[in-house]
């Protein structure tokens, strides 16, 4: 039989091989648990799945021209402070822009003047070397005039004319004028006749009257 020395010496080596395998369990465990912390955890195949749904669900921005520096040469005409410019109706087919043409070039968003699109403008006058325009659209604002001269835009009918090849009837912006450079119109579309050129004067000067 062992001695009661060996016993108590095999009871010392036991309690330390305990003692010794628990730290090296917690040390291990610790371990794990500080990885698992710093690496992401992967989404679930439902969350995945949740994920790609919403992301082919969201609508698309609205589809908008930006080009860098195509607003140059186009600014607003303020027209509370310079007053409307002297209608003048001189078109001349001559490959240059003047009053009582309608023609094509940038227009600028109002909210947003770095970006817009190109448009027809009738030009009305000239102010300087630059041209003083409306801009034109084939849409039907008779439709939705109220709702329209809520957010401050106003519409005066101008009927069909050669500038849509759709033979669509145009409305001309009645709030809104531009000042164009010359060398920023692209090229030049139509004329408007003397009484539609005329009857658009006679809005203009009861809209800022």
């Amino acid at each position: 039989m062992p001695s009661p020395l060996l016993k108590r010496i095999a009871r010392i080596f036991t309690s330390a091989a305990k003692e010794t395998i628990t730290d090296v369990l917690e040390e291990e465990l610790a371990t794990r648990e500080n990885s698992r912390k710093r690496s992401p955890s992967r989404p679930t195949a439902e969350q995945a799945g949740a994920s790609k749904r919403a992301t082919s669900t969201a609508a698309p921005a609205p589809a908008r021209s930006s080009r860098a520096g195509a607003h140059a040469g186009i600014d607003v005409y303020d027209v509370a402070t310079l007053g409307l410019p002297k209608f003048v109706y001189s078109p001349d087919p001559d490959g240059d822009a003047d009053p009582g043409e309608v023609v094509w070039t940038w227009v600028p968003f109002e909210e947003d003047a770095t970006q817009g699109k190109d448009r027809p403008v009738l030009v009305l006058a000239r102010h300087g070397k630059r041209l003083v325009v409306a801009q034109l659209t084939s849409k039907d604002h008779d439709l939705d005039a109220a709702q329209e001269a809520r957010w401050g835009r106003y519409w005066h009918d101008v009927g069909t004319g050669p500038w849509d090849p759709k033979g669509r009837p145009s409305e001309v912006r009645l709030d809104r004028l531009l000042l164009v450079e010359p060398g920023v119109v692209r090229r030049e579309g139509a004329t408007m006749k003397r009484s539609t050129f005329d009857g658009v004067v006679v809005a203009l000067r009861a809209h800022w009257a």
